[in-house]
């Protein structure tokens, strides 16, 4: 019966421990847990509402590209002897760029009219000759299939002489010198680059659900960077079939340079995704809004309001998204006051202070 007596004795002293040792471990994970002071004001970053035209943000940014530019190389060898243009010339299509040493072929040139001169006078010769029934008619043959032989070397070397003369293929300004007077040209040596750039190409990365904005054949405003006053005008000559690394697809418009060439190749410039022509839905002032300041889902986008110094969660209705930024169509009014950064801990009710931008 002791013995009985002590081991629920021990078994209650253990249960009492392990009671002891449990509450203990809990004060001291609790006390080394960080407890969130709801009440703890929340610094946030915040901008005020104001109607916006969508037309100031909605523009998509590009390159200008020449129409035609390629290196121009001779299509026979020899010396060059003279260039003709330089760097920042303008040359028109067919104007003579590079004349390259042709002394040679000349001479070679007066050696076949020579021979042509005297088979053309056998020709006469045996031709009496044979009515005449003074010589066999085979001879009168061979000599005219010489004179026909001479005269094909002729146009063979008219040509060659021809082609000493290297002529610009369309018109153009000369963008780089590769050669030098004295130097020797061979075929695929390029000695010079000609860029068109009076009419120019114009691509931008267009991200997938935006792609639709753009048509084919038709035509929307674009604008250079540096010259922001000049209106041009871009038709749309290629959309992508493939996305790049990013998910957008190249959009490719066709655009006629100013009359003194004042767009250049590597230029950046912006387009509007509203056709020419085309009713503008967009028109007039809207609520914009960053589109890193809505918080919810897609299903029920919102965003967080500070009013009276605490955050206030509020729905809103999105009615178009573009590039970084949205448009609110209800939900939001001018004056109002959004959170746009700052949202760890945040909540519906959370004391704020916030930066006003």
């Amino acid at each position: 019966m002791l013995k009985k007596i002590i081991y629920i004795v021990l078994a209650l002293a253990v249960v009492a421990f392990t009671v002891y040792k449990l509450k203990t471990n809990k004060e001291i994970t609790v006390s080394r847990v960080y407890q969130y002071d709801k009440e703890q004001a929340i610094n946030v970053q915040a901008i005020t509402l104001k109607l916006e035209s969508p037309e100031n943000d909605i523009s998509y940014t590009g390159t200008f590209e020449p129409n035609k530019e390629t290196r121009i190389s001779a299509d026979i060898q020899g010396k060059i002897n003279s260039v003709l243009v330089d760097i920042g010339s303008t040359v028109k299509k067919g104007q003579a760029l590079i004349q390259l040493d042709n002394s040679l072929l000349k001479l070679q040139l007066q050696t076949v009219e020579i021979q042509i001169e005297g088979l053309e006078a056998d020709v006469k010769r045996y031709t009496i000759l044979a009515n005449a029934d003074a010589i066999q008619g085979v001879q009168l043959e061979k000599t005219e299939l010489a004179l026909r032989s001479a005269k094909v070397q002729k146009a063979t070397l008219a040509e060659q002489i021809n082609k000493t003369t290297i002529t610009a293929p369309f018109s153009g300004i000369v963008t780089a010198k590769l050669s030098e007077e004295g130097a020797f040209a061979a075929p695929g040596i390029p000695l010079l680059q000609i860029t068109d750039i009076s009419k120019l190409k114009f691509t931008v990365n267009i991200p997938e659900n935006e792609l639709n904005q753009f048509q084919i054949n038709q035509t929307y405003s674009l604008s250079a960077d540096v010259y922001p006053e000049i209106s041009l005008s871009g038709k749309v000559i290629l959309t992508g079939s493939k996305a790049n690394v990013g998910n957008s697809f190249p959009v490719q418009f066709s655009v006629n340079n100013t009359a003194d060439l004042k767009i250049k190749s590597g230029m950046f410039g912006k387009v509007l995704p509203i056709a020419i022509g085309m009713k503008n839905d967009q028109e007039g002032e809207h609520i914009i809004i960053p589109a890193s300041a809505v918080v919810g889902t897609n299903i029920q986008p919102q965003v967080y309001l500070v009013k009276n110094g605490k955050a206030v969660l509020k729905n809103i209705t999105i009615s178009n998204r573009f590039q970084n930024k949205v448009q609110v169509s209800s939900g939001l009014t001018e004056g109002d006051v959004i959170i746009t950064n700052g949202f760890i801990n945040l909540f519906d009710g959370a004391n704020v202070v916030s930066i006003t931008n």
